[in-house]
C-alpha cells in the first residue's frame, strides 16, 4: 500500500491509485471545458507518480509516527517521476510523434511544477530546467515506479490510448491558430493545464481530509435564472417610480433594453460605453445574467481597477440578487505564496490547510481587480494560476478598462483574446472613455459592431451635468493656495471634492483644512485604509450629502470610478482625460442640479516621477486643454469629447510605446519574447545554437518562470496585511487558532474587508518600528493597533494613540 495522504483526523490513508485517479477525473472536468480533457487528465494521473516509492512511503510514516522529531527534511522528490515517464516514452528516439512530443513537454512542465511554478523550457543562462527533471536527473526507484503504475492506476494499452486521444485534442486546438504562432497558445494551453491540475490536486487533497467525495456545486444556471428574474423585478420597479419619464430616465431605460437586447449574440469581445451616471453596473449585469442563461456559462466575473468599486458593485447587486452566500468578493492574496516544500505533501500542516484553503474562483459572481485578473495569468507562484480555468465559459466585465497599466497593455489584450477564442468567455469592456486597444502591436480582437450602445455621441451629450473649467493651463496650486481655493468655494455650494494624485499631497491637504477649523464635516480617504474603513467613512459622506450637509471630502482617485456619489463641486489635479472624465462623474451625477463646476488645476507638490502613467497622461491632457484655450473650436471645444478622448488615448500609448509589452530592463527583453516566442524568433534559442553547436531538443523553448518572476501588474511590489480595523480584529484572533480548512477558507473570504496592500519600504519602516507581527508560520501578516489611525490608516510610526476595536 503506498501512501499518497494521511488524514490527520484519523489518520486513514490515501492511496496513491486513489489520489491519482480522483485528481484525474477532476482534471478532465477541467479540461473538457476548453477541449483538453484528456490532456488535463493525464497530468492529473501522472502528477504524484514518485509517490510508488519505498522512500516517500517510509517518509510520510516516520512522520506521522514521530511528530515531535519528524524525519530531516530531504530530496524525496515525488514530482519528477511523472513528467519523466513522458518524456522517455514520448520524446525520445529517432521518429519522434510532434503532437506527442509536445505534449509529453505541456503536461510533463505542469507535473515537475506543481509544487512550485511552470519551469522554463530555456532560461537566460541556456539551460533547461525542464530537461534538468525530466532527462538528466537520476531516480533510483524508476524503474518501480513504472511497474506499479501500468499495473495499479492504467495499463499499457489503455494508456497509449489515452495519450493518442491527448495529442489528437493538440492537433484539434492547434487549428484554431489562424496566424502561425503556435508557441503563444501553447503558452496558454501549458497555464490552463497547469491551472487544472492545481485546482484538481488541492480539491480532492482537501475533500479527503474533510472526508467529503464531493463538493456540494451550485446549479450556477438555474441560480441566474432566479438571479435575472430578481434583477428584472427591480429593474421594472424603477419605471413606478414619479421621475420614471424623464428624458434622463428613458435614456438610462433605453440603454439597459439594448444590453438585454445584445445579450442574444454570439460569445465575442464587445464594449459598453455608458456614459458616468447611465446605469452601467446594472445594465451589465442584465447582459451578463441573460447571455449567461443563453449561453451556458459558468461565472459572471466583474473585473476593476480598484478595491473600492468591488466594495460598491458588490453590495449593490447583493441587495438586487439577494444572495450573500454566492457572490464572491476578492481584493488581494491575503497568503503569501512561495514554493512548497515537496516533503510536506501528504501530510497536513497549517501551512497546508492554507494552502488547500477554497480560493479558486468557483463562485458564480465574482468581484476582483484588474491586478488579481493579470495575475493569474502571468504572476509567479500557484495560488493566482489555480483559478485560470474558471475564467473560461464565463462572462467578464473589465470595468474602467482604461485603468489597464500600460506595461500589461499588451498581455491583457492577448489573455482576452485567448479566453474568446478558446475559452468560450464573452467579454465587456465598459467604461465612459474606452481606450484605443486596437491601436497598439498586439491587438485586442474585439469583434466588429461592438459596442452594445447605440448614438453615443446623443448620449454623452445628454448625460453632460457638468462644465469643466481649465485652472492648469495658466497657474499652479500648492496645499495652501488650494485650501484657501476650497475654503471659498465650500461658502458657495454644499459639498466639495478634491482628488489628488498622491496619498502624502491629500493627507497634507486634508491636514491643512482641519487646522482652519471651517466647522464643518471633513473626510479623508486612501488605500491606506481597509476596505471597511473606507465604506464606514463613504456611508458617511453619503448621509451627509444626502441630508443636504455641508461637507468637504478630500481623496486620491481611489475615489473616481465606480463610487457613487454625487458632489455639487469636483475639484480635481491634473491627469489622464479619463481620470477627469472619471471624476467629473463625481458631479452632479444625476443631474439633481442645474450644471455644475468640475475645477482642473495643476498641483506643483506632487512628485509624480515614480508614477510614470499619471505623469504622461497628466503632459498628454495639458497638451490638448492648451489647444483648445488657443481655439474653442478644437475638439468640438470639449474636453471630454470623443475626438479629444481618442487624441489623448492615441499619444498616451504612442509616448509609453516601448512600456506596452512589458520590457525588463535586467534582461533587456519584452515578457512577450519570453513567454510567446517561436524558435526562429528566441535570442536564447539561437544563442543555445552558437555555445553548444546543437539545437536543444525542445518543442518549446519559452521561459515561464523567468517571466514570472519578473512580472508585476505595479512597478512596486507590495504585501497584503490585515489591519486591525472592527472585524478584522476578531478574524486575526481566529486565525491564531487551530482550524479546518472549511474555517481557513471562509476566513480567508472575510479578511478580503481588513486588508491594505503596503509597499517594501513601508514593511521595513513597520517591521523597525515593532508594528509588524506575523501569524501562521509567517503565512500571514498583521499590523499592530499602534499602526493602524481612525484617520489615515496605515501609521508607519506605530504610535496611534486611537482605540481602533470601536471603529
Amino acid at each position: 500500500m503506498f501512501i499518497a495522504h494521511i488524514r490527520e483526523s484519523d489518520n486513514r490513508i490515501q492511496t496513491v491509485k486513489d489520489h491519482l485517479l480522483e485528481v484525474k477525473d477532476l482534471a478532465e472536468s477541467y479540461g473538457e471545458k476548453i477541449g483538453v480533457k484528456h490532456i488535463a487528465g493525464l497530468a492529473g494521473m501522472l502528477h504524484d507518480l514518485g509517490k510508488y516509492t519505498y522512500e516517500f512511503r517510509e517518509y510520510i510514516l516516520e512522520a506521522v509516527n514521530n511528530p515531535e522529531a519528524p524525519p530531516k527534511k530531504g530530496s524525496v522528490d515525488h514530482s519528477t517521476a511523472g513528467g519523466k515517464l513522458l518524456y522517455e516514452l514520448f520524446h525520445t528516439g529517432e521518429n519522434i510523434d510532434r503532437y506527442k512530443g509536445i505534449v509529453a513537454e505541456v503536461i510533463g512542465n505542469s507535473i515537475i511544477s506543481h509544487h512550485s511554478y511552470l519551469q522554463d523550457f530555456l532560461n537566460p543562462d541556456l539551460e533547461s530546467n525542464y530537461l534538468k527533471r525530466v532527462r538528466d536527473k537520476e531516480l533510483p526507484e524508476f524503474d518501480r515506479i513504472k511497474q506499479y503504475f501500468f499495473k495499479y492506476v492504467m495499463n499499457e494499452r489503455d494508456f497509449h490510448n489515452y495519450v493518442d486521444k491527448a495529442a489528437d485534442e493538440l492537433k484539434q486546438f492547434l487549428a484554431k491558430e489562424s496566424s502561425g504562432n503556435y508557441e503563444k497558445q501553447l503558452m496558454f494551453l501549458t497555464k490552463f493545464v497547469f491551472s487544472a491540475l492545481i485546482d484538481a490536486d488541492r480539491t480532492n487533497t482537501r475533500l479527503f481530509e474533510e472526508n467529503k467525495t464531493n463538493d456540494h456545486i451550485n446549479n450556477h444556471e438555474e441560480l441566474f435564472d432566479i438571479y435575472y428574474e430578481r434583477l428584472m423585478r427591480k429593474i421594472n420597479s424603477y419605471s413606478k417610480q414619479k421621475d420614471a419619464c424623464t428624458p434622463i430616465n428613458l435614456l438610462r431605460k433605453e440603454m439597459s433594453d439594448q444590453c438585454d437586447k445584445f445579450a442574444e449574440r454570439a460569445s465575442g469581445i464587445y464594449t459598453l460605453s455608458i456614459p458616468t451616471g447611465g446605469g452601467k453596473t446594472l445594465a451589465s449585469l442584465r447582459y451578463a445574467l441573460k447571455h449567461a442563461k443563453l449561453y451556458s456559462k459558468k461565472h459572471i466575473i466583474f473585473v476593476v481597477p480598484y478595491t473600492t468599486i468591488i466594495e460598491q458593485n458588490a453590495e449593490e447587486v447583493r441587495k438586487i440578487l439577494k444572495d450573500d452566500a454566492n457572490i464572491l468578493e476578492h481584493h488581494s492574496n491575503v497568503i503569501e505564496d512561495i514554493d512548497d516544500d515537496e516533503n510536506q505533501d501528504g501530510l497536513i500542516s497549517v501551512q497546508q490547510k492554507l494552502k488547500l484553503a477554497k480560493d479558486n474562483w468557483d463562485s458564480p459572481i465574482i468581484f476582483t481587480t484588474i491586478v488579481q485578473f493579470l495575475n493569474v495569468f502571468y504572476a509567479n507562484g500557484s495560488r493566482n494560476i489555480r483559478r485560470l480555468h474558471n475564467l473560461s465559459h464565463s462572462v467578464i466585465i473589465f470595468d474602467e478598462v482604461q485603468k489597464v497599466p500600460i506595461s500589461c497593455v499588451s498581455l491583457f489584450n492577448q489573455a482576452l483574446n485567448f479566453l474568446k477564442t478558446y475559452g468560450c468567455s464573452s467579454i465587456v469592456l465598459c467604461t465612459a472613455t474606452q481606450p484605443a486597444l486596437d491601436f497598439v502591436e498586439h491587438k485586442l480582437e474585439i469583434n466588429t459592431d461592438a459596442e452594445m450602445v447605440k448614438n453615443l455621441d446623443y448620449v454623452i451629450n445628454a448625460f453632460k451635468q457638468v462644465e469643466i473649467i481649465d485652472k492648469a493651463t495658466n497657474e499652479t496650486f500648492n496645499n495652501e493656495k488650494l485650501s484657501n481655493f476650497i475654503e471659498a468655494k465650500i461658502s458657495e455650494v454644499q459639498s466639495v471634492l478634491v482628488i489628488l494624485n498622491t496619498k502624502s499631497v491629500v493627507k497634507d491637504l486634508y491636514t491643512q483644512l482641519k487646522m482652519k477649523k471651517l466647522n464643518l464635516p471633513i473626510y479623508h480617504l486612501s488605500t491606506s485604509m481597509c476596505a471597511a474603513h473606507r465604506n464606514k467613512i463613504l456611508g458617511e459622506i453619503k448621509d451627509h450629502l444626502k441630508e443636504g450637509n455641508k461637507v468637504i471630502c478630500v481623496s486620491t482617485q481611489l475615489i473616481e470610478a465606480g463610487v457613487d456619489v454625487s458632489f455639487d463641486c469636483v475639484i480635481r489635479s491634473l491627469a489622464g482625460l479619463d481620470s477627469i472624465a472619471q471624476a467629473a462623474g463625481r458631479c452632479n451625477r444625476h443631474g439633481e442640479k442645474d450644471i455644475q463646476n468640475v475645477y482642473v488645476i495643476d498641483h506643483e507638490e506632487e512628485k509624480l516621477d515614480r508614477l510614470k502613467e499619471i505623469k504622461v497622461g497628466k503632459q498628454v491632457s495639458k497638451r490638448i486643454f492648451i489647444d483648445i484655450s488657443r481655439d474653442q473650436t478644437n475638439h468640438g471645444g470639449n474636453i471630454l469629447s470623443m475626438q479629444a478622448m481618442e487624441r489623448y488615448f492615441k499619444e498616451y500609448y504612442t509616448e509609453l510605446e516601448s512600456n506596452l509589452n512589458y520590457f525588463i530592463p535586467k534582461l533587456k527583453k519584452e515578457m512577450i519574447e519570453l513567454l510567446m516566442s517561436n524558435k526562429k524568433n528566441s535570442t536564447y534559442y539561437q544563442a543555445y545554437y552558437q555555445k553548444n553547436n546543437k539545437l536543444p531538443p525542445l518543442f518549446l523553448v519559452n521561459s515561464y518562470k523567468t517571466a514570472a518572476e519578473h512580472f508585476r501588474v505595479i512597478d512596486d511590489i507590495t504585501t497584503s496585511v490585515i489591519v486591525p480595523y472592527g472585524g478584522g480584529k476578531e478574524i486575526i484572533a481566529e486565525l491564531n487558532s487551530n482550524k479546518t480548512i472549511n474555517e481557513f477558507t471562509q476566513l480567508l473570504r472575510k479578511v478580503q474587508q481588513y486588508t491594505i496592500n503596503i509597499y517594501d519600504y513601508e514593511r521595513e519602516q513597520l517591521v523597525k518600528n515593532d508594528g509588524l507581527v506575523s501569524c501562521l508560520d509567517g503565512k500571514i501578516l498583521v499590523l499592530k493597533e499602534g499602526a493602524y489611525d481612525k484617520e489615515f490608516g496605515l501609521n508607519l510610526e506605530n504610535d496611534s494613540q486611537l482605540d481602533v476595536s470601536i471603529f
